[in-house]
């Protein structure tokens, strides 16, 4: 029985508890479900049994989980260890800043350092807050599916109610056009389809009965007694009753798994963190070492200097500002964003910023079939009369396709056989197949639709005019096929379609050669071997027959002593262009998985033909999921690539699974049952297309033209911003290291002072720093990016020698810079300088402004020299160098701005010395690249 009556709460309420509460809905027979559910088919529930099942059970709706308040978010933001590090010397620095206005010392603009490093956190933060505040739609739009109005028979009347109203044991009447309100079990149903593909995948309308028991393990999408809240009847009538409501339903486990998944950090923000973690670590022992190392000798005299230990905290304070890259959120949020403007021109829509650079981390996609791998669209692929069997060509419902017979074209209609299936099926047939908006339509059933197209194919556009519909027996799951008779003076001709076994089984004759001859048992064997061959393959088979009549016969004797014609095997086709895209995927070491709710032999016909998985793979279902314990499912999803018949559950267990073995998994899904599994994966993928409001709410990525295709350029366009988000951190990182040590070697060195203020520091990190970086996140990619293995989704954002060259590149840049700073010094110092004795520290600030112009330009490769590299395959780099050097000038030449930050004019000696440090270093780094060189082609010779 389904949970509504199994997860009872205790009540007042009169309504007995039933006595079997294990049951599930689709094995009781119709009797059984009203006894268990203690109601009338005639009647209805009374009023009082509806009061008391709403006070039992509650609305019919779906309820949110209780999530976080903006300002909860808000303040998350300023938990960050870089920020809080900030936080804290803009605390320290403005006290400082207090004594010294006390004491009367205070010169310029009060609190300037403390105001601008404030500024930077509360920027970090908004910018932090406006990335994670996004609230969840999922559930908004789940519970758009879920609310319909509903007719209800209660009290022996009918009326109408909305459907958050309806309770456990109503009776309902189901019409097309509706959508259901409520899990139900069917009491009547007239030739009743129901389009489930938003929980099951199921590409085409699901026919259902109600005078039918089926058995416990019956997949979901295989109950064809039952119907689900959220679905839309597509034909047909039916009464049914309510058996769940609310959190209850099918719809409802999925909001609860949907409200389950905890959002985790992506890839990028944890390598951020542990980036954080490392700064901060490393700036309070350098901290530690400089106050120490500068206390010590009067420590070790037995004296305390509190006017060397405010130095030293103030040298402490400049820093704790240099280890941490201001610039870098903004940097890094303006790189995403510009990288979801190129993945929308290629058709993928990024909801989620950090999901950009995800995707290029990518090992495993799990996709799911219908409207994602497939057309979402019933293609004939074959056709196959009792002496012939037929390739039919064609994608889509493009009326245009080729006919084979061996491996050659022919001509349709030269076949007697083919050509009366073919006028058949376009008789036999309600669907309407036209060309709007520059592409071919079906108006009505996909399976149907297929059929019209077929015929259009071999040049048949049979018309109500010229064979006038005089009857018709409308498809029935007991009978399972549809008959029509049409006119054709002074004849009537029967046409029928359904499940080869209920024509062949009404069929005596057949058509061969333009003779009609009798159905021998060999020849009905026959044709059960063709069935199960196209069966086999994935194809959904309708078989058909025809009759002449010389008059109009009764209904019972109609449909008897068919003439046979053939069989037509149907499939959603893949589409032609994900071929390619599976073989680019594997080329770039990421496995393309199925999870559908598909038949499995459909699932594995579409999978092999995609590449997905060999013909002989194994194929797990939802069920045998079900039986597995998670360590027999981990060892599974090793080695089985197609699973079918899955429930929500399920393909959220497959994806669990996966990141638990260290995979970074992206699940592609255009239904409602696959949005669990999308908000857990780390690259949710959405249908823009097909897909529904829920499913695109709880992805991360939408695709814009429902093409598989799209998914691998996202990912390419992933590993571009990922290589080049890993290029500005070398690069800046790289001159914050040169910063710190030379920021706390000058105590050390007795110069008597911080060589760059705060402020001078936020300046470099957030302009001379940022701006360069900015123009390298637009460096174009390698032409080997999908050639190479994904990185391992667990890697420090330090790896592959990327912490190495920091801390080699910083320790050059300091050797380098301190070495000036020394020399700037004692020149400053001398007796006959005409300048200004601070001038040292301008010298030194502009140097290392000036020295990461050059590291710029020879960060763009790893191993290719800037003489190499096309420069204007990135002009922005280029004026962002110069833009760079003009506004460095401009703070120290400008008047006001040379106030502000505290700068002094330089001859042009001491800017000729600076630009050439940075002409040293820029050599460093391009000899570093020539020598890797020749010892890579010694170790090789």
């Amino acid at each position: 029985m389904s949970s509504s009556l199994s997860t009872r709460p205790k009540t007042t309420s009169n309504l007995p508890v039933v006595a079997d509460v294990k049951a599930a809905w689709h094995t009781l027979t119709i009797a059984q479900t009203l006894v268990q559910l203690e109601t009338d088919e005639n009647k209805g529930l009374t009023d009082r049994q509806v009061i008391d099942r709403q006070q039992e059970f509650g609305a019919n709706e779906l309820v949110a989980a209780t999530s976080r308040q903006w300002w909860q978010i808000l303040l998350e933001q300023f938990t960050n260890i870089m920020l809080v590090m900030l936080m804290v010397v803009a605390l320290v620095s403005g006290i400082f800043d207090f004594m010294e206005i006390q004491a009367g010392k205070t010169t310029g603009l009060p609190f300037k350092d403390t105001i601008a490093i404030l500024s930077i956190v509360i920027l970090n933060g908004l910018l932090g807050y406006f990335q994670e505040s996004r609230a969840e739609q999922a559930l908004a739009a789940l519970k758009r599916m879920a609310a319909p109005k509903v007719r209800v028979l209660r009290d022996s009347k009918i009326s109408e109610i909305e459907g958050i109203e309806v309770v456990p044991g109503d009776v309902i009447y189901l019409e097309a056009g509706n959508q259901l309100a409520a899990d139900a079990r069917l009491l009547e149903s007239v030739q009743l389809q129901i389009r489930e593909s938003a929980l099951t995948g199921e590409a085409t309308a699901s026919s259902k009965t109600a005078e039918t028991e089926l058995a416990t393990e019956t997949p979901l999408g295989d109950r064809i007694n039952l119907a689900y809240q959220g679905t839309e009847i597509t034909t047909g009538r039916g009464v049914a009753v309510v058996t769940a409501t609310g959190m209850n339903t099918e719809l409802g486990k999925i909001a609860a798994l949907l409200q389950g998944v905890k959002n985790q950090p992506t890839s990028l923000q944890q390598r951020l963190n542990h980036l954080g973690n490392v700064l901060v670590g490393g700036a309070l022992i350098i901290v530690a070492l400089t106050i120490i190392g500068g206390m010590l000798p009067d420590l070790l005299r037995g004296s305390f200097n509190l006017t060397t230990l405010k130095e030293l905290v103030k040298t402490s304070l400049s820093v704790a500002v240099a280890v941490v890259p201001e610039g870098l959120p903004a940097v890094i949020t303006i790189t995403l964003a510009m990288g979801t403007q190129r993945m929308v021109k290629r058709q993928a829509l990024i909801r989620k910023l950090p999901a950009v650079e995800t995707l290029g981390g990518v090992t495993i996609i799990c996709s799911d079939k219908t409207g994602t791998l497939t057309q979402n669209k019933m293609v004939v692929q074959q056709v196959a009369t009792l002496t012939a069997e037929y390739q039919i060509g064609g994608d889509g419902y493009i009326p245009n396709g080729e006919f084979q017979l061996n491996g050659k074209s022919v001509e349709p209609l030269a076949d007697p056989a083919l050509k009366g299936l073919l006028w058949g099926y376009a008789l036999c047939n309600d669907a309407v197949l036209q060309y709007i908006d520059d592409q071919w339509q079906i108006l009505g059933d996909p399976t149907e639709g297929a059929l019209l197209v077929l015929a259009h194919k071999a040049g048949i556009e049979a018309t109500a005019e010229n064979y006038p519909r005089v009857r018709e027996y409308p498809f029935d799951s007991d009978r399972q096929r549809m008959s029509v008779i049409c006119e054709q003076s002074p004849y009537y001709l029967l046409f029928a379609k359904g499940s080869p076994e209920s024509i062949l089984d009404r069929s005596t004759h057949t058509l061969i050669a333009d003779r009609y001859v009798e159905l021998t048992e060999i020849d009905r064997q026959t044709i059960r071997a063709q069935n199960a061959r196209l069966a086999s393959q994935g194809l959904r088979v309708l078989g058909f027959a025809y009759r002449y009549f010389s008059h109009l016969p009764d209904a019972d004797s109609a449909e008897s002593e068919l003439i046979w014609v053939g069989l037509v095997g149907m499939l959603d086709a893949p589409r032609p262009e994900v071929r390619a895209a599976v073989a680019t995927c594997k080329t770039a070491g990421i496995r393309t998985m199925m999870i559908t709710g598909d038949h499995p032999i459909t699932a594995r016909a579409i999978a092999t033909d995609l590449g997905i998985a060999p013909a002989d793979s194994q194929v797990v279902s939802g069920n045998e999921i079900a039986q597995m314990d998670d360590v027999t499912l981990g060892q599974t999803i090793d080695r089985v690539s197609v699973y079918a018949r899955v429930a929500p559950e399920h393909k959220l267990r497959i994806v669990k699974a996966l990141q638990q073995q260290g995979e970074l998994v992206a699940m592609t899904g255009d239904g409602v049952n696959d949005a669990p599994a999308l908000k857990q994966a780390d690259i949710g993928v959405a249908m823009g297309i097909t897909g529904t409001d829920v499913s695109k709410e709880a992805s991360d990525m939408v695709l814009l033209d429902d093409n598989f295709t799209s998914i691998v350029a996202a990912v390419e366009e992933g590993r571009i911003v990922y290589t080049n988000i890993r290029r500005f951190i070398k690069y800046i990182l790289g001159s914050n290291i040169g910063e710190i040590l030379t920021i706390a070697a000058a105590p050390l060195m007795g110069l008597g002072g911080v060589p760059l203020s705060p402020l001078q520091i936020l300046w470099m990190n957030l302009v001379t720093d940022g701006v360069p970086a900015l123009a390298l996140a637009l460096e174009p990619g390698d032409s080997n990016v999908m050639q190479r293995e994904p990185f391992q989704p667990n890697e420090s954002i330090f790896a592959r020698g990327l912490g190495g060259y920091i801390i080699r590149i910083g320790l050059v840049f300091a050797i380098v810079t301190i070495g000036l700073m020394k020399w700037a010094f004692d020149r400053t110092h001398s007796v006959d300088y005409p300048g200004d004795p601070d001038t040292w520290k301008t010298i030194v600030f502009t140097t290392l402004c000036i020295v990461q112009m050059g590291h710029a330009l020879a960060v763009r490769s790893v191993n290719k020299l800037v003489i190499e590299i096309n420069p204007f395959s990135n002009p922005l780099l280029l004026w962002a160098i110069l833009g760079t050097i003009l506004l460095q000038l401009a703070v120290v030449y400008v008047a006001p701005l040379r106030s502000f930050f505290g700068t002094h004019p330089l001859s042009l000696f001491e800017l000729g010395i600076c630009f050439g440090c940075s002409l040293l270093i820029f050599i460093w780094i391009e000899g570093e690249k020539l020598f890797v060189r020749w010892f890579r082609s010694k170790s090789r010779s």
